[in-house]
């Protein structure tokens, strides 16, 4: 079950995400237009779960990596395998407050 869970999740704890934002890494929120209107990462880009699948090759010619977030952790870990599977570099940055006090 815990392998579920990293599979899906991530494993968000060992990554430097700020080390990677000062790479270029750019930050993709996968809430709802909504839901990111009532906060979000300053830079960050609304991409919602339901529409990356049509937004995967515009992602891969920044040549970047990814960090995915959203309001709890799910969604975010959802779009890491989305991604990964369309060939990005990509990690799970969990839910966006969370992340954000990594990156500050």
């Amino acid at each position: 079950m815990t392998g579920l869970f990293k599979k899906l999740f991530g494993n968000h704890t060992a990554v430097d995400f700020k080390a990677l934002q000062a790479q270029g890494a750019v930050i993709v929120d996968v809430r709802t237009p909504g839901e990111f209107s009532g906060g979000h990462i300053r830079g960050a880009v609304n991409i919602p779960l339901d529409l990356l699948r049509t937004k995967t090759a515009e992602l891969k010619k920044k040549q970047k990596p990814i960090i995915t977030c959203c309001r709890s952790g799910a969604r975010s870990g959802m779009a890491v395998s989305i991604l990964k599977g369309a060939g990005i570099e990509c990690y799970n940055g969990g839910a966006w407050d969370s992340l954000s006090g990594k990156l500050s």
